[in-house]
């Protein structure tokens, strides 16, 4: 029993040290790449969102306002308070929508990490969740035109912690909160995909997210992402694995959209700003942006 046990401990370990050394660089680099963006161009790119309403853009609006939502190294909670503020200035809730949508959806530092999956999974997680963004925006602006869709008024601004006068110190502060707040999740990423790897069977992944299951794959990777998703640094080693295994490209997307649009601390915050109602709405268009997507993509694969 002591050596079915010890050869089990070996296996285990061989499969995380491999894993492992895989992914910790692209989510050392990534979370690099977020406190530098965080540190020193976080005003720039307020500063693009508000120049953009000097601009007749109208529905057009919607792209640079998600882009720059990707673009914003943020989580929710930083991300609201600045939305308030171009709330203050006058900008239209539908780019307000278009911008938080996409930024909900991936960050710079994910974009990167999600590297390690390889460049066809890094282009459909921008473009999908580009998409999502301005797809969002359009339906606050076509639904919501005599109605205010967002109500900023009971969300309390936290404070900003990046204010050492020293850049560089600035800098290292903001990688290290980084590095804490992912570091956990990104650990039992790994242990969860060598699990997977060691005793799941793989024509099992195949069956449940396989690119022959066509639509059936998609609706269970949606579905799991609601419960299973921890954050960016804790998925990206599960994906690696599933992906490894036969999950098919339109789950994983489907995937990498249900999950951080329903992460808990997500769903905190936007609740606050959106009331029941548009809540509700908020979690119905996630998950249909989720499926939609999935099926595409699979299809695009299909007939490709």
């Amino acid at each position: 029993m002591a050596d079915i046990v010890q050869r089990e401990v070996i296996y285990l370990w061989y499969y995380f040290d491999i894993q492992f050394r895989q992914i910790v660089g692209y989510w050392v680099l990534g979370m690099g790449l977020g406190s530098f963006i965080s540190v020193f161009g976080k005003e720039k790119i307020h500063s693009l969102f508000i120049a953009m309403q000097r601009k007749k853009l109208g529905v057009l609006g919607m792209i640079p306002a998600s882009l720059i939502g990707i673009a914003s190294p943020l989580c929710m909670y930083g991300t609201i308070p600045i939305a308030a503020s171009f709330a203050e200035k006058g900008m239209e809730d539908d780019w307000l929508a278009a911008f938080m949508m996409s930024s909900i959806l991936l960050n710079p530092q994910l974009l990167f990490y999600s590297a390690a999956l390889g460049p066809t999974v890094v282009i459909i997680r921008f473009v999908s969740c580009f998409f999502c963004g301005c797809i969002a925006g359009i339906c606050v602006r076509f639904f919501f035109k005599r109605h205010a869709f967002f109500n900023f008024s009971s969300f309390t601004v936290i404070a900003n912690r990046d204010t050492d006068p020293n850049l560089f110190l600035r800098f290292l502060k903001n990688l290290w909160r980084n590095i804490k707040a992912t570091g956990l999740y990104f650990l039992i990423g790994v242990v969860l995909s060598v699990l997977f790897q060691r005793y799941v069977p793989e024509n099992t992944m195949t069956f449940l997210f396989g690119k022959e299951n066509y639509g059936f794959g998609v609706l269970m990777a949606a579905t799991i992402g609601v419960p299973l998703y921890m954050c960016g640094g804790g998925t990206i080693p599960l994906l690696q694995q599933w992906l490894a295994s036969g999950m098919s490209m339109g789950s994983a997307a489907s995937f990498m959209i249900t999950g951080p649009a329903t992460k808990i601390t997500n769903l905190g915050a936007v609740k606050i700003v959106l009331g029941v109602k548009h809540f509700v709405l908020y979690l119905l268009f996630s998950v249909s942006c989720s499926l939609l997507s999935g099926l595409l993509i699979d299809y695009v694969f299909r007939i490709t």
